[in-house]
């Protein structure tokens, strides 16, 4: 869009004449000789002018000719001059204003000194006001919104994941306990797997670096919570710091080893698209067998035997499972079928522990109505909701159905099976029929069984601009936005009154209606192209009790600097980061709250923060809870 010029004096605290930015879009812009930083007066000057101009300081005279490099060259020497050592990162040009600026260490903001709360003012993604947060705010959002290896929609995977890693090695050395608090939280409840698996690596590494002792054995034995997860974390490991394991990490393995491998975890994940089995994890590490289990010591040669010479490999004879599955594997092919869809089919499956996984390729066969029959009592729920669509395409008749309806939609079983909520709305828009409707609806009201009624007015605000349309892993087709979306209108549905809105560009109001499902509701939600937190603020606040806001915090340009500046300081905001950007679109400090990951221990903390009791992080609010 090309900007229309604008002219106006302003005093600056300068020697020479102040240069505008000269990006092509315009950026914050910082007028008072009081600013809390004052160098952003030259950072990030702007007014609605065509690019190819600059305000002379004593008068209102737009120049139609200049050289664009000299003034950039003057701009940087007066930063300089200012602030020695600052120094502009990852910026296409030095004054780039999709640049990261950094300030040198020990710069306290200029002569007054003044912070944001725990935050400082820079330039977020799109141009707005960041804020740039303390190192545990930043890798708790981080941690809670990295799917490792998938970039999202401003950062490439490979900064995302550095940045991830930077963070665990830093904090693993100046708050130890902190950082393992952080990663037992995100492998347990948060239910982050390869974050903290990927977290356990890094702070081994940052604490083996720096020279110091401690944490990290209890580090690795605490996120390594699947058996095939010792194997993932050498995967890590290897290619990435080399063969010669330190001590604390092959003891922490072999701590979990003792504690996860069973016969019955070696036939779910001792298999072929491991890359480390079960046998070089074993031969890596040494684990003695725990001395309650004394069987672990036949199951450990069996596992070597499995890796080095699977053809001779032969299971330990007093060990039932594993003798049946071998006896399974053993038949010829042809009459693999039958035995399953027999009388007895289902039984003889789960003696064995085949998994669905395995039984396609054992049959070497499609797995038809009949087959799925057979196995469904032996699957898990988390398996049942991800297989919907195929149990319809194979065509699984009602009984088994209905068995599968009741079993996904059990308050018990959602529990244990922790999924995410959008794992629900996914299997309800995969699967053809509508058979499994008021199960998934069912099923996602438990797990959000924990997201708080509030009383009293709360305006909900939900992100549904483009970036929130990235997907936070390359094995869903769901995105942050649909997260936002279930997140937004059950907290709405729950609260005395609420007033739901969706926002981007403009901003619409969402009215459920009484009784009506989440699932349904979220039918009306759309694309709504940019990011007017501010706009949608001041257009539809109106003395409610509180606002949450949830979004990736990447908001446009306000010329009130902050985009919540229309909420009176004493109203409570609570922000719900679903990303984990650097830059957060608000400062911290009183009623001005940010959580990440929708988890039960986030939702928590609204009603603890309201009724005046100090809020901590999750973990720490979890234990207060199971005290009292």
């Amino acid at each position: 869009m090309r900007a229309t010029p604008v002219f106006f004096s302003v005093r600056l605290p300068v020697r020479r004449a102040p240069v505008t930015s000269f990006d092509d879009n315009p950026v914050p812009t910082s007028i008072s000789e009081d600013a809390p930083f004052p160098f952003l007066s030259f950072l990030t000057v702007s007014v609605s002018c065509a690019p190819r101009c600059a305000l002379m300081r004593q008068g209102d005279l737009c120049m139609t000719r200049f050289n664009r490099q000299r003034a950039k060259a003057e701009a940087r020497t007066e930063i300089h001059a200012e602030i020695p050592g600052l120094t502009a990162g990852g910026a296409t040009s030095p004054l780039s204003t999709h640049g990261q600026w950094f300030a040198p260490i020990g710069f306290s903001g200029g002569e007054s000194g003044r912070t944001f709360g725990s935050l400082r003012p820079f330039l977020n993604h799109e141009d707005g006001a960041g804020f740039v947060r303390e190192p545990r705010s930043e890798l708790f959002l981080l941690a809670v919104a990295n799917m490792v290896g998938q970039r999202s929609f401003y950062e490439s995977a490979e900064s995302r994941d550095e940045r991830y890693a930077r963070l665990v090695r830093r904090l693993a050395v100046a708050d130890p306990e902190w950082t393992l608090g952080l990663l037992r939280w995100l492998r347990t409840e948060a239910q982050m797997r390869t974050a903290s698996v990927v977290g356990a690596a890094e702070f081994v590494a940052g604490r083996r670096g720096a020279g110091v002792v401690g944490f990290s054995r209890q580090v690795v034995d605490t996120v390594l919570q699947r058996a095939d997860e010792p194997g993932e974390l050498l995967a890590y490991w290897i290619p990435r710091y080399g063969r010669n394991l330190p001590q604390p990490l092959k003891r922490g393995i072999s701590d979990a080893v003792r504690r996860l491998y069973t016969a019955r975890s070696l036939l779910k994940y001792d298999t072929g698209s491991h890359g480390f089995r079960f046998g070089d994890v074993l031969e890596l590490t040494h684990p003695s067998p725990a001395p309650e289990r004394p069987w672990q010591g036949e199951l450990f040669r069996y596992a070597l035997s499995r890796r080095r010479r699977p053809e001779r490999a032969v299971p330990p004879a007093g060990d039932a499972l594993l003798t049946a599955h071998h006896a399974l594997m053993a038949l010829p092919v042809e009459e693999r079928y039958p035995l399953v869809t027999g009388v007895d089919g289902a039984e003889r499956l789960a003696a064995a522990g085949m998994t669905w996984e395995a039984l396609a390729g054992w049959l070497q066969g499609p797995l038809d109505a009949a087959v799925w029959e057979a196995v469904i009592p032996s699957m898990g729920p988390m398996a049942l909701v991800r297989n919907l669509r195929n149990f319809d395409l194979a065509g699984v008749g009602d009984q088994a159905a209905t068995e599968v309806a009741r079993r996904i939609s059990d308050p018990v079983e959602v529990r244990r099976s922790r999924q995410f909520p959008f794992r629900y709305l996914a299997a309800h828009r995969n699967a053809p029929s509508r058979r499994w409707e008021e199960a998934l609806e069912t099923a996602l009201g438990h797990s959000l069984a924990n997201v708080p009624a509030l009383p009293g007015r709360t305006l909900v605000l939900v992100d549904r601009s483009g970036s929130m349309f990235d997907t936070p892993s390359a094995t869903t087709q769901l995105n942050r936005a649909d997260s936002a979306a279930i997140f937004g209108t059950a907290l709405a549905l729950r609260s005395e009154r609420a007033d739901l809105v969706q926002f981007g560009t403009d901003s619409r109001v969402i009215a459920p209606a009484p009784g009506e499902s989440v699932l349904r509701a979220l039918d009306r939600f759309v694309c709504l192209g940019g990011t007017n937190t501010a706009g949608a603020v001041s257009r539809h606040f109106a003395g409610h009790d509180r606002v949450v806001v949830v979004t990736d915090e990447q908001a446009h340009w306000t010329p009130q600097f902050d985009p919540l500046a229309a909420v009176p300081p004493h109203v409570p905001v609570y922000t719900w980061n679903l990303a984990g950007y650097r830059w957060g679109h608000s400062a911290t400090g009183p009623h001005r709250h940010t959580f990440g990951g929708l988890s039960d221990a986030s939702f928590r903390l609204i009603s603890l923060l309201e009724s005046g009791r100090e809020a901590g992080w999750p973990w720490e609010v979890e234990v207060a809870a199971e005290e009292r």
